[in-house]
């Protein structure tokens, strides 16, 4: 019996694409005794069939659609991912201005106080186009020493945008009365509501956004916003049980920031739009240019943060809280690291370290650091102090030689080579440059394979890099943390090298020492001990005494007491950093902690040779040339 046909008049129901369903119900037809060998592609019948298929087909696929947008992991549509975020106590992140510090000196000004009103405007100019920077707090001064200033010390906040101002009169007959902010772009971290009691009342209380209904009773001025199904935003009140409830004639006034994003991070000089009281001379300086400004949060995100935030409960404990705490404060989060100080080395116990690689830049500002700080106090438990560091980028320093097939492509080893180096930038963009993100060598080398049909191979080394910036005429130490094996396969390996080249795994760019005109480098003797020389001639001349340790085991490099007048320039730049390269133990490189890798694209080598085997060559392999699988130092 044919495969399918079951004359006992059940059919399969499995398949659910439109060919098969129309095969099922063909075969569970002629399983019938009113159909045997009747045929089906020559009657009507068979517009009947492919009616039954298609219907069945659709509403397959809109249970299918139906089941994904139930779960939270498996839901496309963004209404859906921001329903069940909801359900989780999780409200996905606004866009997001960018925020620059400014110090505004009015130096013409008189009375005894000035005032800078909510919504003043300065602007700024990137790349030709003007963008608008707005004041969102009302701010009121006194001249100290005859000098009017607004944020003498640090600079007041300006957001990128425009400062809109929305009312609504409530409605109590209306049960479908929403609050949607009409804008798009909205940052909702800048919304300020207030409530004014009447249209012939004009008494006003201001409203604050409740993040935990712990100390929410039925009089609490607090409000509450939520994402809607047309991804606007909408801002609701409490029933009179959990927070206090609107009453009718009530005028809620809703003011906040519409913002361009992220395309004014980075801005840097800014220009007072106007007078101040009647004030016309004004200078506006920089303290902290632009940053912060970032897109709004994508499902992606919001399915990876909502649980963690779930599980966090508003409370800061352990590591993982803490990541998932931060971006919902500080949203222009690349990649975040969070770990116990028991795990710092040396140990700290008692604080928490953060590590946030920021969408735009490379580090934080130190007041968006206080900013953070200052907004976990919410959260934290009393006895943990969190502490922000910087990331520390550790570069990847590949040689690539590739073997290709000259018969299967007309592209010159040239051209394949420049493919090969696009596309390990492009390796480094998607796969590392952010915490936690390993180097894995297979893969990487895979890539290469994969880049051209033609080539057949590659022999790839490694050697990684760091920076560390040296205080001038100061004799200091230094510790440079790779965090990874250092390769020593003995004591004493590569300790005796000919002419002027580095010994053992360690070398690095130039720099002088104080009181001494000569261009020193560092290397190690294989056995531990960190050496400092200058060429001479086609040899070396060592300094005196050794410089420094070398633990092979921790990656730490130890310069004990560095007297550094300047620095030599490398990669065709100006530099104010010294850099140590050492071959790395593993071809595999993890960051640990604050540390993001980073393939050093200036730096990298990428040499191509055909294949003569490949190619058909007659001499039996004899002339054939490999290239070695080990750094030679």
């Amino acid at each position: 019996m044919a495969a399918g046909i079951n004359t006992k008049g059940k059919m399969s129901i499995t398949e659910l694409d439109f060919d098969s369903i129309k095969s099922n119900l063909q075969t569970y037809l002629k399983g019938q005794t009113e159909f045997t060998d009747y045929d089906f592609e020559a009657s009507g019948m068979n517009i009947l069939l492919d009616t039954l298929a298609y219907n069945t087909h659709y509403n397959a696929f809109l249970a299918n659609m139906m089941a994904n947008e139930m779960f939270l992991d498996t839901a496309q549509k963004r209404n859906s991912v921001s329903s069940h975020a909801k359900a989780l106590g999780y409200t996905p992140i606004s866009v997001k201005a960018p925020i620059a510090y400014v110090k505004v000196q009015v130096n013409d000004a008189t009375t005894s106080n000035i005032t800078m009103p909510q919504g003043y405007t300065f602007s700024t100019t990137i790349n030709g186009v003007t963008y608008q920077f707005v004041n969102i707090t009302e701010r009121i001064i006194q001249p100290t020493a005859g000098i009017y200033v607004f944020g003498a010390t640090a600079g007041i906040p300006v957001y990128e945008g425009s400062w809109v101002t929305t009312r609504f009169t409530v409605d109590t007959s209306d049960a479908d009365q929403k609050f949607i902010l009409p804008n798009d772009n909205v940052d909702m971290s800048t919304l300020q509501v207030q409530v004014q009691t009447s249209a012939s009342d004009t008494t006003t209380s201001t409203y604050t956004k409740a993040t935990t209904l712990v100390d929410i009773t039925s009089t609490s001025t607090a409000y509450f916003c939520q994402e809607t199904v047309n991804d606007e935003w909408e801002v609701y009140f409490g029933d009179g049980v959990v927070g206090k409830a609107l009453t009718d004639g009530n005028i809620v006034i809703l003011k906040y920031v519409v913002t361009n994003g992220t395309v004014a991070n980075g801005a840097v000089s800014f220009t007072a739009a106007s007078s101040i009281n009647g004030f016309n001379d004004i200078t506006t300086t920089t303290m902290t240019a632009a940053a912060g400004g970032a897109a709004i949060e994508t499902e992606d995100s919001i399915k990876y943060n909502a649980p963690f935030s779930y599980a966090a409960q508003n409370r800061t404990v352990t590591a993982k809280d803490y990541a998932a705490i931060v971006p919902t404060i500080y949203p222009n989060v690349e990649s975040i690291a969070v770990w116990g100080g028991e795990y710092a080395n040396p140990a700290v116990y008692g604080k928490v370290f953060i590590s946030i690689r920021p969408k735009a830049g490379n580090t934080l500002t130190a007041s968006t650091k206080t900013s953070i700080i200052n907004s976990l106090e919410d959260y934290n438990v009393a006895s943990i102090t969190p502490e922000i560091v910087d990331p520390e980028t550790t570069k990847i320093v590949a040689n690539v030689s590739f073997k290709f097939n000259n018969t299967l492509t007309d592209k010159t080893k040239e051209s394949l080579a420049a493919l090969v180096t696009t596309a390990i930038g492009t390796f480094s963009d998607d796969n590392l440059e952010k915490h936690e993100a390993i180097f894995r060598y297979s893969p990487f080398t895979t890539m290469i394979d994969e880049v051209d049909p033609s080539i057949l191979s590659n022999i790839t080394t490694i050697k990684i890099s760091k920076t560390f910036l040296p205080t001038l005429g100061t004799a200091t130490k230094y510790t440079i943390n790779f965090e990874n094996d250092i390769y020593n396969p003995h004591s004493g390996h590569a300790a005796s090298t000919s002419g002027t080249t580095a010994g053992g795994v360690i070398s690095s760019s130039g720099f002088k020492y104080t009181g001494d005109a000569n261009v020193y480098y560092y290397e190690d003797d294989g056995a531990g001990i960190v050496k400092s020389y200058y060429v001479s001639g086609s040899s070396k001349v060592y300094k005196a005494a050794p410089v420094g340790t070398i633990n092979y085991t921790t990656g730490d490099i130890v310069l004990t007491k560095e007297d550094i007048a300047s620095v030599e320039n490398y990669d065709g730049a100006t530099q104010t950093y010294i850099r140590i390269t050492v071959q790395p133990d593993s071809n595999d490189i993890v960051p640990v902690r604050n540390q993001v890798l980073e393939i050093d694209t200036y730096n990298l080598t990428v040499t191509g040779t055909a294949d003569t085997v490949a190619a058909g060559s007659s001499d039996g392999g004899t002339q054939y040339a490999t290239t070695s699988s080990y750094n030679r130092t």
